[in-house]
Formats: structure tokens, sequence, C-alpha cells
């Protein structure tokens, strides 16, 4: 488990889980010590594990292909505590969910907000969860690009809801996504200006990247 931000109020660790090297985070309000747990890769032991001394809430899910989602039953089971999710992506969850979730919505456990952020592209239901200057944005933005889409208008989609609800953000913006490293937003907004400065394949999808897809 690394540490990947802490200051007065949280702290946020991260797994990196299963074949695909999903990252599940665990946010923890430094105050209560009450926690919350986004995305179920694998290994529920280890998820289990890194919870050890908090107090968990919440088990959020930013979408539902199964990479994210081998743990969650096991991890349901133990912790016996709700399971939530976006109402476009909840038929695919392996457990009952007890809440949906929307754009704009809040998840608050101990004196922790998050900010529910509906970003559609990857899937239909993708969410990404914000707090102060944290984003968990699943598979919606990686660095270098947004997260795989299976047709042009999907891309299209995807490249809506990051411009729309992710580069308004501060440009210090820490994002921390679903698979791989954290970034930081004004790095993906400048590699998509340039982006956006050229011209692109209209069936262009797929694995894209802002500095070499054409």
């Amino acid at each position: 488990m690394a540490l990947v931000a802490k200051d007065e109020k949280l702290q946020i660790d991260k797994l990196t889980l299963g074949p695909f090297d999903n990252n599940c985070y665990i946010i923890t309000c430094c105050v209560t010590g009450e926690s919350v747990v986004v995305d179920a890769p694998t290994e529920a032991a280890s998820i289990l594990k890194g919870l050890e001394g908090t107090h968990p809430r919440f088990i959020l899910i930013t979408h539902t292909h199964m990479d994210h989602l081998g743990a969650l039953s096991e991890l349901k089971s133990n912790l016996g505590i709700p399971v939530a999710v976006h109402p476009l992506d909840a038929r695919s969850l392996p457990v009952q969910p007890e809440m949906f979730l929307g754009g704009g919505d809040d998840v608050s456990f101990g004196r922790i907000k998050l900010r529910v952020l509906h970003t559609p592209g990857h899937t239909p239901g993708s969410l990404c969860f914000l707090t102060g200057k944290y984003l968990i944005s699943g598979d919606t933005l990686f660095p270098g690009g947004p997260g795989k889409t299976g047709s042009p208008a999907n891309l299209r989609q995807i490249i809506e809801s990051i411009e729309g609800k992710i580069f308004c953000l501060p440009e210090d913006t820490q994002v921390h996504p679903g698979h791989g490293d954290s970034t930081i937003l004004k790095k993906e907004k400048e590699e998509f200006a340039l982006f956006s400065s050229r011209p692109h394949d209209p069936d262009l999808c797929g694995d894209v990247l802002w500095l070499s897809s054409k």
C-alpha cells in the first residue's frame, strides 16, 4: 500500500492489485478515522488489511468493468457497508447496491465530503470523486490521455466529460486514476491543448494519447 496524499484533513492510500494493475484507493478522515474504499479490483484480504485501524463507511465504484469489481462481493460480505454506484452502471454489479450516485451528489464521511462527478464515455455511468485538490478519476482520465473508448462517439463523450467536469478544476489538482501513476491536472490540460490543435481521424477511438494519437 502506497501513501499518495496526506494533509491535515485526510489521507489517501493506494493499493495496486490484480493482473491489470488496478488501483484501489482508501480515503481516510484524519480526525475521525472514518474511511471509504474506491473500487475493489481483487485481493479482498489486501484491501481489508489496508482498512485496519479505520472505520469503513462506504464502497464507492467508479464504473463496473469487471477488473474493478473482483473483490467486491467478499469485501461487502466482510464489511457490511453500503455499495454506491451510478445507476447506468448498476446492472453489472455482482452485489445489490444500496446507494445510487449522480453528478453533483456528495458522499460525506467523518469530516470529509466527496463531490461526485458523472463523466460518461468509458462507460455510461463512469464516476470521479473530488475532495479539495484530490480527484479519483477512475478510468476517465489517465496521465497522457483519456480512458479507453469503444467508438468515436464514446471518445467525443469522454472528452466532453473531461473538458466540462475536470479541466475546469484548479490546475494543481492531483489526479489519481484507476490504473497506473498519478498526474497533475496542469500537465493534462497542456497536453490536451496540443491534441485539440491537430486534426484527427474521424474514426479515432480506443487507447488515445494526447501527444501521439492522430
